[in-house]
């Protein structure tokens, strides 16, 4: 048997279920736009503020560097002591944890979520990407989905990082490979912010 819920859906002409469903695609999309234009204010405080309220886990001891942009924020998951860099975009649609005492570089792009390209309806997937603690991933650096970066690995700039990179691991190009290994005493914290960035 029917709940009333369902009965009242199924009872709602076509026009309200559209107007129901347009009104949720132009509200999450204005939320991310909202979110980027709150990215162009030059205030920590501010900024952070408005990503928590839209449910990124972010802790008082992080930042997020001006003008980043994101897909789902509920979904992002972000560890004591980060310093994320100006012009990132973080995707957590499919999941984004990012570990303790991390450095994305400026212009960092992690996705979690792509299109199939053998699919004939072009389809999306995805899984999410996981950041180890003390990993530092440079500048212009792009992740795809499914990657984790090991604890304390280092992602070169300009990288792309289509397959898991063991701890303390270095690498770079494109595709991402191993370049050498770092140094396994890490101790160090983070949380730089820097004024009116």
């Amino acid at each position: 048997m029917a709940t009333v819920k369902e009965t009242l859906k199924q009872a709602a002409p076509a026009w309200a279920l559209n107007a129901n469903r347009w009104r949720n695609d132009v509200w999450s999309d204005l939320r991310l736009r909202l979110l980027a234009d709150i990215g162009h204010v030059p205030s920590h405080r501010v900024r952070n503020l408005a990503y928590r309220r839209a449910g990124m886990k972010l802790p008082t001891t992080s930042s997020i560097h001006w003008r980043a942009e994101f897909y789902a924020p509920e979904s992002i998951t972000i560890g004591e002591y980060c310093t994320i860099g100006d012009s990132c975009f973080l995707d957590g649609r499919s999941g984004l944890v990012i570990g303790d005492s991390v450095n994305l570089g400026s212009h960092v792009t992690i996705f979690t979520r792509e299109h199939d390209v053998q699919s004939s309806d072009f389809a999306e997937t995805g899984a999410p990407v996981t950041i180890g603690d003390h990993a530092w991933v440079s500048s212009h650096a792009i992740i795809l989905p499914g990657v984790t970066i090991g604890e304390g690995a280092v992602v070169a700039a300009g990288a792309v990082v289509p397959r898991d990179v063991p701890p303390f691991t270095i690498v770079g190009g494109n595709p991402a490979r191993r370049i050498a290994d770092r140094s396994t005493e890490l101790t160090y914290r983070l949380g730089y912010a820097k004024r009116f960035v």
